[in-house]
């Protein structure tokens, strides 16, 4: 049987942090991310408007600093090892994030088959976000559906990993669903739940079920 297995990235393949707290660390902007990011889950920032906010405070961002966020990230063990096993079986992973696209797609060279976030200005900052870019949680299942097309495959094909509120649309539409080290939005809602920090025991829940 052939299966997508659809990753979050924040929170759930990067263990209790995010891409935006990674690049804000790189700059010193530690505070005022926090506040940023409390004022998202407190949905009192669209995803848009976060983005925005972001690039302001990201201004002096450079490509080496994103690159040291990247490789410093708390990363779940055992990602390569996952993806490896996945696609050994003849099965597609993908990641479906809303963090910016330029950190998320240096997911592929650790294998996976498509990485997806949303649509930034590139490094450094020259230009505002255009809102149309930002992903959102409806976004994450429609790019999931366009996955699935180009692979031949249907929802009843996908497992979705996530951590949050803005995995619970996708956790919905799929009939296997993993919740990570996640709060009550998608644990109450998934198949399986998780807390660790090695990706491959969470993918043992489902690895080999048909």
């Amino acid at each position: 049987m052939t299966r997508l297995h659809v990753f979050d990235m924040d929170g759930t393949l990067m263990h209790g942090s995010a891409a935006a707290i990674e690049i804000s660390r790189q700059l010193g902007l530690e505070r005022e991310i926090a506040e940023l990011e409390r004022a998202f889950a407190a949905r009192e920032l669209t995803p848009a408007r976060f983005a925005a906010l972001a690039v302001e405070l990201w201004r002096e961002l450079t490509e080496e600093q994103v690159t040291a966020a990247f490789e410093g990230a708390p990363w779940m063990d055992g990602i390569r090892d996952v993806w490896a096993a996945i696609r050994a079986r003849g099965e597609r992973c993908a990641v479906i994030s809303l963090s910016p696209g330029f950190f998320v797609e240096r997911l592929l060279t650790w294998g996976a088959d498509a990485a997806h976030g949303s649509l930034w200005p590139s490094v450094p900052f020259r230009d505002p976000v255009d809102p149309a870019g930002i992903l959102d949680a409806d976004a994450k299942v429609r790019i999931a559906d366009e996955l699935c097309a180009e692979y031949g495959l249907t929802r009843a094909d996908c497992v979705a990993y996530g951590d949050s509120m803005s995995d619970a649309r996708l956790f919905s539409v799929v009939p296997v669903s993993v919740a990570v080290n996640a709060d009550h939005h998608v644990r109450d809602i998934a198949a399986y739940a998780y807390a660790g920090r090695d990706l491959r025991e969470a993918y043992e829940l489902v690895g080999t079920a048909g």
